[in-house]
């Protein structure tokens, strides 16, 4: 069986593929040419002596999509895994005055991933197997006003994901929402986060692993997140809006 990854560029990503690798999978990384999503097949091809190539795609570039899984699913037959990583946190501020970040954030957290899934759902439906395992966020869960534009786009896609995940339910097709929190990589560097609540690529990447294997539907990756959560989201809104969040 064979892990297609979407966004050959993510730590994350590439701490879940290397448990799949492990296993024996085929690794197929797909990525922008910029990504070198090139290094990383041939990288994991020598240390984990598995089956292993590149595939160039644009999250933002809508029609090259159906081409795209075409291309991969006829060189990939037996593909069984998808795991969707486009994410773009952005700048708050920026977005709230200049539109074009604005639609960079949302497209590319949620326009971008639903262009491929609607694809991937189609394909698999027909033949009733497969497992689409998508990165979205606990940011995703409440607005709030230091990255209500990421989280905006983030929770429609939570949405989203539940939608298929129950459209695609009675073809044996899975669906994984994974809502991690913070998580040590580019994306985060030089934020001011609590040590103890920031995790490794490396325990995030694990944590998918196990959740696509075992074909789960929602994960909060650390697991401690989903009481976070649970916390904020039950903070009624006449007080929340008040907290500096």
């Amino acid at each position: 069986m064979s892990l297609l990854v979407l966004g050959a560029n993510s730590l994350i990503a590439q701490a879940a593929a290397a448990h799949f690798a492990e296993a024996g999978h085929e690794i197929i990384f797909g990525g922008r040419k910029q990504d070198e999503p090139e290094k990383y097949a041939n990288d994991f091809s020598i240390r984990y002596k598995t089956k292993c190539r590149a595939e160039y795609i644009d999250a933002l570039d809508y029609p090259s999509h159906k081409k795209f899984i075409e291309d991969v699913l006829a060189k990939t037959p037996d593909l069984e895994y998808v795991l969707i990583v486009f994410g773009y946190l952005g700048t708050q501020e920026k977005a709230q005055s200049d539109f074009t970040e604005a639609r960079r954030i949302i497209d590319t957290n949620f326009t971008g991933v639903v262009s491929v899934c609607e694809l991937l759902a189609a394909e698999f439906e027909s033949v009733k197997k497969g497992n689409i395992a998508v990165i979205s966020s606990v940011a995703g869960d409440r607005g709030r006003q230091s990255n209500y534009m990421y989280g905006s786009a983030k929770g429609g896609l939570t949405v989203y994901l539940s939608g298929l995940r129950n459209r695609l339910f009675k073809s044996g097709v899975n669906v994984l929402t994974i809502k991690p929190g913070f998580v040590n990589t580019p994306m985060t560097y030089g934020m001011p986060l609590p040590k103890p609540l920031v995790a490794s690529p490396e325990k995030v990447g694990k944590d998918i692993y196990k959740a696509m294997i075992k074909r789960k539907s929602v994960i909060y990756t650390p697991f401690f997140w989903r009481w976070i959560m649970l916390i904020i989201t039950s903070v009624p809104e006449f007080m929340f809006k008040k907290l500096k969040l």
